[in-house]
């Protein structure tokens, strides 16, 4: 947890918003082609009611969150707006709004990691004042909400793959939790001589966003990657189509069951939890759920998570997570700024992280002996996140996601061969990434 004086800090950076607001400076152009530059000090002097806009709230505890603020702030009340649950819906909400020049009245957002140099270059989001302190929260979780160094949202919270495994049923067999795709293969394969119904493994493989997240975890976890060093797509090298072709041989021999095809993450979360599976590749939030003694779980109590496996050893996650920018066309975005920071607070995060097991972006809450104690996976989580890689930050990211899931789904239901498929992919990353 924080240190006292760190507190404290926080906690009189987000009492006062005039005085927060007085300190915010006057940010400079990106210098990217459609990057807006920051809003002017007298924009950030401005409050009243703002709206918060996010993804459909499955966990039902923002409201609460909320509630909180707006007893504290009535002449600033943050109003929720909630959208689709699918990613995809929820960014093309978001750039509906701010082409249409804030008709919606968004005002903070909810962003993907992934949309960040998007929402940046296009003039969608402002770029946060430079005096905004990031110190105490994970570097790569900032690094996530920066676009040519200059900061656009703010993080709120990360995400990392964990594989969820059956414990039990592990146990049983006299077998390690498996650090490698042959050796998971090898566990479902002795599994499966007792318990000849259940299933290997599951991940998301609908063609969503959720399918770039695993279909990159394949690369990566293989040795390959997308961009190199100097930002050129590498996406056809021997490393990278090793770590699809073991998925696509996964497919074929029904160590991944062919309706894993139309999963996302909720799909595959419920065939976990209903006991049709030995191992999961899934976000955080699963654990909260599966523990669940309602009767809605069926593995509560006989699972574990463990770092997700790769080609010869551990795997690579794709880094996942939230962000909170501030809308261009926001009117009143000194209450917006007070917000997001207020939000994130570690007390906040902390409380977010014991309600639904969100994975929070202020570092010391990995070490937490309060959250330690119920979240036993978090120092496996830190070291996910810490491993991650991000998927290719790129200002046209629409059309470079869906040119990878094109890739990825084509190759998995064998439309067409892994090398075939990610030459295609190659040729396409290099009109789309300059």
């Amino acid at each position: 947890m924080a240190s006292k004086n760190q507190l404290a800090r926080l906690t009189l950076s987000v009492l006062s918003a005039t005085a927060l607001l007085a300190t915010a400076a006057c940010g400079s152009s990106s210098g990217a082609a459609g990057a807006s530059a920051s809003a002017s000090t007298d924009e950030w002097s401005k409050t009243g009611p703002i709206n918060y806009v996010q993804g459909k709230d499955t966990s039902g505890y923002v409201q609460g969150i909320l509630d909180k603020w707006n007893a504290l702030h009535p002449d600033q009340k943050v109003t929720l707006v909630e959208l689709s649950e699918s990613a995809d819906e929820q960014r093309a909400a978001m750039i509906k709004n701010a082409e249409s020049k804030g008709a919606s009245n968004y005002d903070v957002l909810s962003v993907d990691v992934v949309w960040t140099a998007e929402f940046a270059a296009n003039g969608y989001l402002a770029q946060l004042p430079s005096s905004l302190d990031t110190s105490g929260y994970l570097k790569a979780a900032v690094d996530s909400g920066t676009y040519f160094n200059k900061l656009y949202a703010f993080p709120s919270t990360s995400d990392g793959a964990l594989l969820y495994y059956r414990k039990d049923l592990l146990d049983a067999a006299g077998l390690q939790v498996p650090k490698t795709w042959s050796d998971m293969k090898a566990a479902c394969a002795k599994i499966k001589t007792t318990n000849p119904s259940i299933d290997c493994y599951g991940g998301q493989f609908q063609k969503y966003e959720g399918l770039t997240c695993n279909f990159a975890e394949m690369v990566n976890s293989a040795g390959g990657q997308f961009l190199s060093s100097d930002g050129k797509p590498t996406v056809n090298t021997p490393q990278a189509v090793a770590g699809v072709q073991w998925a696509v041989d996964a497919f074929k021999d029904g160590t991944i069951p062919k309706a894993a095809l139309t999963w996302k993450e909720e799909e595959s979360r419920k065939a976990f939890q209903d006991g049709n599976l030995v191992f999961l590749r899934n976000w955080p939030y699963v654990y909260t759920l599966a523990q669940k003694t309602d009767g809605s779980s069926k593995v509560a109590g006989k699972f574990g998570v463990a770092p997700i496996p790769g080609l010869n050893g551990p795997g690579v996650s794709t880094l996942g997570g939230h962000n909170m920018g501030i809308s261009k066309y926001s009117q009143n975005k000194g209450t917006a700024l007070a917000f997001l920071k207020w939000y994130n607070s570690p007390e906040n995060q902390k409380s977010n992280t014991l309600a639904n097991s969100s994975a929070p972006t202020w570092t010391a809450l990995y070490t937490d002996p309060e959250l330690t104690s119920k979240f036993a996976y978090l120092p496996v989580l830190k070291a996910s996140i810490d491993n991650a890689q991000a998927r290719p930050k790129a200002v046209k990211y629409g059309d470079v996601t869906l040119a990878i899931q094109d890739a990825a789904y084509n190759a998995l239901n064998g439309t067409a061969a892994p090398k075939a498929a990610m030459d295609d992919l190659q040729t396409k990353l290099q009109a789309l990434v300059k």
